[in-house]
């Protein structure tokens, strides 16, 4: 086993079997890399997050726009991390809209989030969405890392069939497009993302190890014990802190990746969940958004998207009080107990969200922190589930974009703005810059003051 530096992120990689782990960005390391190198670290990181079935608006838009704005009851969960988020009210995603094609406002919601194209209506092999914002910035910065993107999710979906009024599932499960025919599939095992991040090789050879090491009954870190003393000895005092608390971290994650697979599931779960997942819905969102941490954090992907539920999801929420299913209760019908029981789902989901950014922020990273580096963009294709609008739709913000972003402002766009405005200005502060995607007008000059 040998230390090694990585030839795109210039990050020491600890080696063992069938294990390639890649640690955060040291100052007791950066003589290893020219100054202008130096320069350019820490990287930008993007993700994005889709909840289904829109929001209650009343209880998630703030009163007051611009600096001090407060935070509604949906939102609170989110107050240690106000200061580095900005609350977009407005934008609009146009192609969500049925356009002629009748009903399937759930399908298109998540077919058009991140892609701002009009998806064919089809249940059959001929989809056809167009090209997400992530994957834009993947192909253009392909090479960066050594996973161009991370597609995670916590429910598995379908491929194919009929899922919404004569759409393919296809549209309901996916939310990044590689190409306008091609959904880019997502990963709902924690245990496999675990895997995939950081087992060496192709996929059989990852799996081969995996099962050595299962067998074996030991921890990734213990395969990389003997790069781990040796990196130790050569770095200072608060390098050596980080490098304890990182592999801490990750040997965290790996425990209760273990204890979730331990659970198995009765016949009578109100959900269906793949094997291997956790049987609490938050404790897998929070495993997810660990992977997610870790990925960035060791620069194996700098681009992320995590849908916390398919469109039109139907799943109940027991742990919170919330027995009905999510999308028969979007339709509400101006029901005063259904609003309640909805904004408690979309407050559930923004406790988790909190849980993520708080992470990213608890990260420090060169002169600040992870989430000070990052651009995490959270929201829904559709407005108000009852509705099915896509106007004003609920979209937050979360990052500083490597100081290019003025954070803790609630801000309202003018009506119609296309939300893929703020797509073109994410992938400029990326590196990735484009004329166009989607239906885009031009760029969000409000990021900015």
């Amino acid at each position: 086993m040998s230390i090694r530096q990585s030839r795109f992120s210039r990050r020491t990689i600890l080696q063992g079997l069938g294990v390639s782990l890649a640690l955060p960005w040291m100052e007791s390391l950066a003589p290893r890399v020219s100054a202008a190198e130096a320069i350019a670290l820490p990287p930008k990181r993007m993700a994005f997050l889709f909840v289904p079935n829109g929001v209650h608006l009343p209880n998630w838009t703030p009163s007051r726009l611009g600096y001090g704005y407060d935070l509604p009851a949906t939102l609170a969960p989110l107050a240690p991390v106000q200061d580095d988020l900005m609350v977009i009210s407005g934008l609009t995603h146009d192609k969500g809209r049925a356009n002629g094609d009748g009903p399937g406002d759930h399908a298109r919601s998540a077919s058009v989030f991140l892609t701002g194209a009009q998806p064919r209506k089809t249940d059959g092999l001929d989809i056809r969405s167009g090209v997400s914002v992530d994957q834009v910035a993947a192909q253009n910065s392909a090479g960066a890392t050594k996973f161009a993107s991370l597609e995670l999710g916590c429910e598995p979906g379908r491929g194919s069939g009929n899922c919404d009024s004569g759409y393919s599932c296809s549209y309901s499960s996916n939310v990044s497009w590689s190409s306008e025919s091609s959904p880019v599939g997502k990963e709902t095992n924690p245990r496999s993302v675990f895997e995939r991040l950081f087992g060496d090789g192709s996929t059989p050879q990852r799996d081969k190890h995996a099962m050595q090491r299962e067998q074996l009954r030991k921890s990734i870190l213990d395969y990389v014990a003997d790069d781990a003393r040796s990196l130790h000895s050569k770095l200072g005092n608060n390098d050596r802190r980080k490098l304890d608390e990182y592999l801490n971290g990750v040997r965290e994650v790996e425990q209760r990746i273990e204890r979730a697979d331990e659970f198995t599931f009765n016949e009578d779960v109100d959900y269906p969940m793949p094997a291997g997942v956790p049987k609490d819905y938050g404790e897998h969102i929070r495993l997810m958004s660990d992977m997610m941490v870790l990925a960035f954090q060791t620069d194996r992907t700098r681009i992320a998207t995590f849908m916390l539920a398919d469109a039109g999801s139907n799943r109940s929420y027991r742990q919170i009080d919330v027995p009905d299913g999510h999308h028969e209760l979007s339709h509400h019908r101006g029901d005063a107990a259904k609003h309640e029981k909805i904004s408690r789902i979309n407050r559930f989901h923004i406790e988790q969200l909190a849980y993520f950014l708080q992470k990213l922020k608890s990260t420090p990273e060169g002169n600040g922190s992870m989430l000070d580096h990052s651009m995490i963009c959270y929201g829904s294709g559709l407005s108000d589930g009852d509705r099915h609008n896509n106007e004003n739709l609920p979209v937050l913000l979360a990052g500083g974009g490597g100081g290019t972003i003025d954070s803790g402002r609630h801000v309202r766009v003018r009506p119609e703005t296309p939300m893929c405005n703020l797509f073109l200005s994410m992938l400029d502060r990326f590196g990735t810059p484009v004329d166009f995607i989607g239906d885009s007008t031009g760029r969000l000059s409000e990021l900015r003051v």
